[in-house]
C-alpha cells in the first residue's frame, strides 16, 4: 500500500463538494492532506460553514485505490504531480479562483517563468492564420517568452511547432491524461515539446477522453498566461472560452483583427467590438501593453531598411500588413518592370521586410 503525501493529495481530489481553494485551506489548516483525513468530525465541524455533508464525506473517505493507482503512473513516467499549496504550483494559475487542485506535469521547462504568452485559435485556419501565428512567435522570439497552447489542430500546433523551430520553450495544456495524446496525429510533437517545454494536464492517467474537458481546459490556458492572443476563431469555440476567461482573470487579451467577411475573424472582431481585448496590429503592441524591456534593434537590420531601393520602398508602400496584396495589384500600383518586380520582392522576402503567402500574395510584417 502506498502511504504517503501525494496519495493524500489525489484523494482530497476525488472528494464531491471539496474544491481547489477548500483543498489548499484544509491543508493549511491541518498541516497536510493526510491530517485532513485524520481530522475528527469534531475538528471539522469547527470550521465555519463547513457543514456536516462535508465532514461526512471526508470521515467515511476508504477509497484509495484510485490514488494509490496514480501514484504508481506518475512515478513510473517521469511526472511531477504539483498541488496547488506547492511551491512548483504556477504562480499566476493559482491566483484564479477556479484554479485545478492538483496539476500532472511531464516536461523540462519551469512553469513558473517571469514572461508567458498564450496563443489560440481556430482549429481550421486559413494561410493567413497559420502565417500570421508564425510570424508573431518569429517575433516573440527575442524576449524568449515560454509559448502555451492546446496542442490541437490548426493554431494551435502551429504555435508549438513555431516556438520549437525558434529554440523557445512551449507548453501542451491537455484537455485529457498524460496516458494518451489526443489528437493521435500530434504524438510525434508531444515528445518534442516534452523534451523542449511540457505537457501539462488536471486529469488523472484513468480519465477518459471527454468532450466537457476541453472547455474546462482552457481557463488553465488562460490563466497561465500574462497574455492570450487569439489569431482566428468565429464567434464560437474553445478560443472564445480562453479569451473571455482571460479578461475575467485581469489578463491582458490581444485578437488578430482580420477582414471583416472572414468567417474566421468573426470572433477577433467581437472580441475587440466588445472591448475584451485590445487589436494586435504588431508585437511591438503587445511588448508595450506588457511593459517588456524593449529589445535593441538589429543594426544590420536598420541598415538594410535605410538602404532600400526607391521600387523596393514603394512596394513597401503599397503592402498592408492585415490584408494579403496579390503580385498582380502590385505591379499595376508598382509599374515596375517584372524584373525589377520580382528581384525587390525577392530582397525583401530576404531582409523579413514582407512574407509571401499562397496565391502569389504578399503581405508586409508586422514591426
Amino acid at each position: 500500500m502506498l502511504d504517503n503525501e501525494l496519495r493524500y493529495q489525489i484523494a482530497i481530489t476525488q472528494i464531491e463538494s471539496i474544491g481547489p481553494s477548500l483543498a489548499k485551506f484544509l491543508i493549511e489548516r491541518f498541516g497536510t492532506a493526510r491530517g485532513v483525513f485524520n481530522a475528527s468530525k469534531k475538528e471539522l465541524l469547527d470550521i465555519q460553514y463547513f457543514g456536516n455533508y462535508r465532514a461526512e464525506k471526508i470521515i467515511r473517505f476508504n477509497n484509495f485505490t484510485a490514488a494509490d493507482t496514480e501514484v504508481s503512473f506518475v512515478n513510473k513516467q517521469g511526472i511531477t504531480p504539483l498541488f496547488i499549496n506547492a511551491a512548483g504550483y504556477p504562480k499566476k494559475l493559482a491566483a484564479c479562483s477556479d484554479a485545478p487542485t492538483i496539476l500532472y506535469y511531464k516536461g523540462t521547462a519551469p512553469i513558473n517563468q517571469t514572461r508567458i504568452i498564450s496563443i489560440v485559435g481556430t482549429r481550421l485556419p486559413t494561410p493567413y492564420g497559420k502565417w500570421l501565428t508564425r510570424l508573431i512567435v518569429e517575433k516573440l522570439a527575442p524576449y524568449n517568452p515560454l509559448i502555451i497552447s492546446g496542442l490541437a489542430y490548426g493554431i494551435d500546433v502551429t504555435a508549438h511547432q513555431t516556438a520549437l523551430d525558434c529554440n523557445l520553450q512551449t507548453v501542451g495544456v491537455l484537455a485529457h491524461s498524460l496516458a494518451t495524446i489526443y489528437p493521435a496525429a500530434h504524438q510525434h510533437i508531444a515528445k518534442d515539446i516534452i523534451a523542449q517545454g511540457g505537457l501539462l494536464t488536471e486529469l488523472s492517467s484513468t480519465a477518459r477522453i471527454e468532450k466537457f474537458n476541453f472547455p474546462k481546459r482552457n481557463r488553465i490556458v488562460a490563466g497561465l498566461s500574462d497574455a492570450t492572443i487569439v489569431i482566428e476563431t468565429e464567434t464560437k469555440g474553445g478560443s472564445m472560452i480562453t479569451a473571455n476567461l482571460a479578461f475575467d482573470y485581469d489578463r491582458q487579451v490581444f485578437a488578430c483583427p482580420g477582414k471583416i467577411t472572414d468567417k474566421k475573424s468573426s470572433g477577433c472582431l467581437q472580441l475587440i467590438q466588445s472591448q475584451k481585448a485590445a487589436i494586435l496590429d504588431s508585437v511591438s503592441t503587445l511588448i508595450d501593453a506588457l511593459g517588456w524591456a524593449p529589445i535593441t534593434t538589429n543594426q544590420i537590420s536598420t541598415k538594410v531598411q535605410q538602404n532600400l531601393t526607391d521600387p523596393e520602398k514603394s512596394i513597401l508602400a503599397i503592402l498592408d500588413h492585415q490584408i494579403p496584396v496579390s503580385i498582380d495589384e502590385i505591379y499595376l500600383k508598382s509599374m515596375l518592370p517584372n524584373a525589377v518586380l520580382a528581384g525587390s520582392l525577392l530582397n525583401l522576402e530576404l531582409y523579413g521586410l514582407i512574407g509571401a503567402l499562397p496565391g502569389k500574395t504578399y503581405l508586409r510584417l508586422l514591426g
